[in-house]
């Protein structure tokens, strides 16, 4: 009988080591990026979300989305044009600021997915400089994981300082300030 108990303890620690291992694996984290960028240089400010780790089974995850006009014609800066959803390189990516990260769930990070797909996805000529850039772009995954969000005028071209406004927004992030 002592034997049974002995076997059946191993059995349920071994159990709840394969448990554990395989939790510790599953980690999904959302990076918010900014680019400081320059009207000049060609490369306009910029803020863009980075996806990266792994779900719970297995599946590794390396993504990065950001929304930007499909042209930066003069255009831009008076109506609404053609819009993309966009992934950088990873070359790009290390020369940004990452502002704070937040660990997702399987869901959350489905959900985020299925966010970025409809604003790729959505018909007409949906970019707006003013009305529905990059900025708003990462603010609706932001809010789709439980942040404050807020979308001050004087920010809406600055990607760095907006992202700086809502990490003071969510103390919670334990996030500083990037200078």
């Amino acid at each position: 009988m002592i034997k049974r108990i002995a076997r059946l303890a191993t059995h349920l620690l071994t159990l709840v080591a394969l448990m554990w291992s395989g939790a510790a694996l599953a980690d999904v984290q959302i990076h918010f990026h900014s680019f400081n960028g320059s009207v000049l240089f060609g490369r306009y400010p910029h803020t863009f979300i980075v996806l990266e780790g792994t779900l719970d089974d297995g599946t590794a995850v390396n993504e990065n989305y950001g929304f930007t006009a499909q042209s930066s014609s003069a255009a831009i800066t008076r109506d609404w044009v053609g819009h993309l959803v966009e992934s950088e390189p990873q070359r790009y990516v290390r020369r940004t600021n990452r502002h704070f990260s937040i660990t997702l769930t399987d869901t959350q990070y489905r959900r985020i997915v299925q966010e970025v797909r409809l604003w790729k996805d959505e018909p007409g000529s949906r970019y707006s400089l003013d009305q529905r850039n990059c900025i708003h772009f990462v603010g609706r995954m932001a809010q789709l994981v439980g942040l404050r969000v807020e979308y001050p005028d004087n920010m809406l071209r600055r990607p760095k300082k907006w992202l700086n406004h809502i990490t003071s927004l969510n103390p919670q992030l334990g996030a500083e300030l990037i200078d």
